[in-house]
């Protein structure tokens, strides 16, 4: 009888596997010669499986002015409990632009907000959409003008 319950007990399940909500953050923001951003986007998958990260649709604003919606296709896949980067442009609004340049010039640090959404598809199963309300702050690089980390 012991022996029938080891057995049935070794045969209970395997791994378990958890989907849980993934993040993003701004990993590192440069603002390029013809006035565009460049947006490093880091996005953390804590689930325990690997996810394919297929679409990013994200309000960016910084201070308090709206930047635009960093929109991207990613097509990569995270491992579990892990993250990668993936590099976005943007054309900032004019109001955005400023507040930018005022952090960068006075070198102090700036708080910014993402809010959408991510698709993404977890091993083997249908596309998700998951929601990302993301706020924190950049500061500048030291030596390295116009980058905010």
């Amino acid at each position: 009888m012991a022996l029938l319950c080891a057995l049935l007990a070794a045969c209970g399940g395997g791994p378990v596997r958890r989907v849980s909500e993934p993040a993003a953050s701004i990993q590192q923001l440069t603002v390029r010669a013809d006035g565009a951003w460049s947006v490093d986007l880091r996005i953390n998958n804590f689930s325990s499986i690997p996810m394919r990260f297929d679409r990013v649709s994200l309000a960016l604003t910084v201070g308090s002015e709206s930047a635009g919606t960093l929109l991207g296709q990613p097509a990569i896949e995270i491992g579990p409990e892990s993250a990668d980067v993936v590099t976005l442009s943007l054309t900032p609004t004019s109001g955005a632009r400023i507040v930018l340049a005022d952090a960068l010039a006075s070198h102090r640090s700036i708080t910014y907000t993402l809010k959408g959404n991510v698709d993404a598809t977890p091993d083997e199963e249908r596309l998700r959409n998951f929601d990302i309300d993301r706020s924190s702050s950049l500061t500048p690089a030291p030596g390295l003008p116009g980058v905010l980390r």
